[in-house]
């Protein structure tokens, strides 16, 4: 039996997004000093472990997430400025948000071994039960002031909304060994449940927002592998897999967006297969995947009754990715105290939409064949290990190709930063380590050294649209004691 308990609370001083003149002008700056963002969470969880027999073991897992997530901040966009207003001599009012989760999980859990004609099979069997209330308090009106201050300067808030889910999933998977060398592994999942959003948008009637959803999902799973020697195996299987509608998802950001009531939870599949091995001095993982990703959300254009201008948060479409991921390590002694190692992890993913349409403007137009947004094309790790007696250098290059920011794949950055082309980016970090004694060893890192400006993707929602500067160089050290 274990019992732990971790809590998370910390403050967080945002600097604010930059456009792309903002960035390439000075990647540092920040745009935005009264903006905080504080989550304070509590996480007990208690696990019991039972070997009934050298065949049985059961587990029971149950866990709670408790807490809050709170902001304040002057949300806007990168292009207006945080600046005293000259009429009143203050800031602008800021705006107030505030998340309490009440979460409960808890699943049981078999491992059962058992035989036939011979044959050793594994049975891995259980059933979850979670039930989430999130309640969302947004869009209060908060005070003119510089520091973190939740208090609101007029009562009310502009979302007040409970999210609350209940589910039970049941699941079994076996592992069966069919003749030496070859095992097989079929699973299946159902998931059972409903989420219900009540509560009240100042500027949305109640009853146009979707208050119930359910989803009743069989998920299904099937890998083989088969072994000839010791040294090399081969691979392959394919299992489902699916997004719940959340949040996001159902509340509209005005009165100009309505949500499609009908709005269906995400799907799809994953399928892979792949071939590893040793063979002397080398080593290799190579995998070949394809995903498929159906009932995307997204939001089109529609007209009313009126010929007014609605945004229509709906299913838009379906994408699919498919790639090649590749690990090759080689290890070679150059004498009896030095060993040179070589790696290479890189991943090729080439993510399309398929037989989406999307809003663009006051229309709407397809985006089949268009790349999705925040996947490029090229992601790459490969490094070098010298180890020599008690000492070791590591160096490693990263590369990362550029990617969008939206599905409509557009090239040229907004004025915000929010849209437009993320840029490839090239990293290297070094690592030393020293073991000094038994107990006692020291390790150097440096991770970008060469100071490389770069951002990894243009967010349009929350912390805020347009580009977030990832760090710099930085360097840190670490001294190791065992006792």
């Amino acid at each position: 039996m274990k019992f732990e308990w971790t809590h998370s609370n910390y403050l967080i001083h945002l600097a604010g997004p930059l456009n792309d003149s903002m960035f390439y002008a000075g990647p540092q700056s920040a745009t935005r000093s009264r903006n905080y963002y504080n989550p304070n969470i509590h996480i007990p969880s208690l696990s019991i472990d039972w070997q009934v027999n050298p065949s049985t073991l059961l587990k029971l897992t149950s866990g709670v997430v408790l807490g809050y997530r709170s902001s304040v901040m002057f949300d806007k966009p990168a292009t207006i400025a945080d600046s005293i207003v000259t009429a009143t001599g203050t800031y602008n009012t800021r705006q107030v948000d505030i998340d309490n989760y009440h979460s409960y999980t808890t699943e049981l859990r078999l491992l059962q071994t058992w035989s036939l004609w011979g044959k050793k099979f594994t049975l891995a069997a259980g059933v979850q039960y979670m039930n989430n209330d999130l309640h969302r308090r947004q869009q209060g009106e908060g005070t003119t002031g510089s520091d973190y201050d939740l208090t609101l300067s007029e009562p009310g808030w502009g979302r007040d909304l409970h999210f609350k889910t209940g589910n039970v999933a049941a699941f079994a998977e076996n592992r069966w060994e069919l003749f030496k060398g070859f095992a097989l592994n079929a699973g299946a999942r159902m998931e059972m449940g409903e989420s219900r959003m009540s509560g009240t948008t100042i500027y949305y009637p109640e009853r146009e927002l979707p208050d119930t959803i359910r989803h009743n999902f069989p998920l299904l799973g099937i890998n083989a592998e088969y072994t000839p020697n010791s040294n090399i195996s081969f691979y392959a299987g394919w299992s489902q897999a699916y997004r719940p509608v959340i949040f996001k998802d159902i509340v509209p950001g005005s009165l100009y967006e309505y949500t499609d009531k009908n709005l269906k939870d995400a799907y799809g599949y994953n399928m892979e297969a792949g071939f590893r091995g040793a063979w002397k001095f080398l080593t290799w993982d190579i995998t070949a995947f394809h995903l498929w990703y159906s009932n995307r959300i997204g939001t089109l254009a529609e007209t009313d009754s009126l010929g007014n201008l609605r945004i229509f948060r709906t299913n838009i479409g379906d994408s699919r990715t498919r790639g090649v991921e590749i690990f090759v390590q080689g290890s070679f002694p150059i004498s009896t105290k030095t060993r040179l190692t070589l790696f290479s992890s890189t991943a090729w993913m080439d993510a399309r939409y398929q037989g989406a349409v999307i809003r663009s403007g006051n229309g709407n137009i397809s985006v089949d064949g268009n790349k999705v947004e925040s996947v490029p094309e090229w992601i790459s790790r490969n490094g070098l290990t010298i180890e020599h007696g008690p000492m070791s250098v590591s160096i490693l290059y990263s590369y990362t190709a550029s990617s969008f920011a939206d599905a409509l794949n557009s090239v040229t950055p907004s004025a915000s930063g929010a849209t437009g082309l993320a840029p490839a980016y090239h990293l290297t970090d070094i690592n030393l380590t020293w073991v000094l004694t038994r107990n006692i060893s020291v390790r150097l890192n440096g991770n970008n050294i060469f100071n490389q400006q770069y951002f990894t993707k243009r967010p349009q929602f929350y912390p805020g649209p347009g580009i977030w500067p990832s760090d710099g160089r930085t360097l840190s050290a670490t001294v190791i004691v065992r006792i």
